[in-house]
């Protein structure tokens, strides 16, 4: 299990490659571990991200910190979806105070690092 400073469970939840809501459904399901019940819909995730009986073991009692990477060739593909997502993400955060999503930049294929760190946009 990883926590970060602050303590909460850090969870990432990897989009590379996911290409619809049906795949962002199941990465969440898998990242979360989220019981065989969860209906893969927006509002089954809003509701499974806000209720502490279904995070991950060591999050409920400490907080749950959701890192979302590889989010941007979905974001990109379907955004209206992406825009529906990070607004079931905001609203499961509103709901509990535990839990924080943050979205990891950079990372992308799309724009590679060297060694150093520099991007080919640099």
């Amino acid at each position: 299990m990883t926590y970060d400073l602050t303590n909460r469970r850090v969870v990432p939840l990897d989009l590379d490659g996911v290409t619809d809501k049906a795949g962002l459904m199941d990465r969440c399901a898998r990242a979360l571990a989220l019981p065989d019940w969860f209906g893969r819909n927006w509002d089954a995730l809003a509701d499974s991200l806000s209720d502490r009986t279904v995070w991950p073991e060591g999050a409920d009692g400490r907080g749950l910190l959701l890192v979302v990477r590889g989010w941007r060739a979905y974001a990109d593909a379907r955004p209206q979806e992406w825009a529906t997502a990070q607004e079931v993400f905001a609203e499961a955060v509103e709901r509990d105070p535990a839990l924080t999503v943050a979205l990891a930049v950079g990372g992308s294929a799309e724009h590679p690092t060297d060694r150093a760190g520099r991007s080919d946009r640099d």
